[in-house]
């Protein structure tokens, strides 16, 4: 019998390595994305106070499928508009692990057309 490779394991083994070298500040945060089968999330976190400033998910989008990159894309607008609002511009992007493909890569974009630079 052949075990299965612990695919959230290796993620957050990765995740880890990113984290060793990505940080955010209160002028430049760490923009985190977490991604479920049913939903996306991301966060504006700053790693000195070790606060989250902001944050969206696909669960405040009304009548959207969170599972998809059309909702991926909303809620890296969302967090856009309310890092704006919080007068901020640049972030660093953490992958969370995952790789830059699909959903993330549609939140990335998303945040970037919404103003955010990274």
């Amino acid at each position: 019998m052949v075990k299965k490779p612990d695919t959230n394991k290796a993620r957050i083994k990765r995740h880890t390595r990113v984290r060793s070298k990505v940080s955010g500040t209160a002028e430049c945060p760490r923009l985190n994305v977490f991604r479920s089968t049913n939903n996306i999330y991301a966060q504006l976190i700053d790693d000195v106070k070790g606060v989250t400033l902001a944050a969206a998910s696909s669960l405040e989008l009304k009548d959207v499928n969170g599972g998809n990159k059309d909702a991926a894309r909303k809620v890296g607008k969302l967090i856009a508009e309310k890092a704006a609002e919080k007068g901020i511009k640049d972030v660093v992007f953490d992958r969370g692990g995952y790789i830059f493909h699909g959903r993330v890569k549609e939140l990335a974009e998303g945040a970037r057309e919404g103003g955010l630079n990274f």
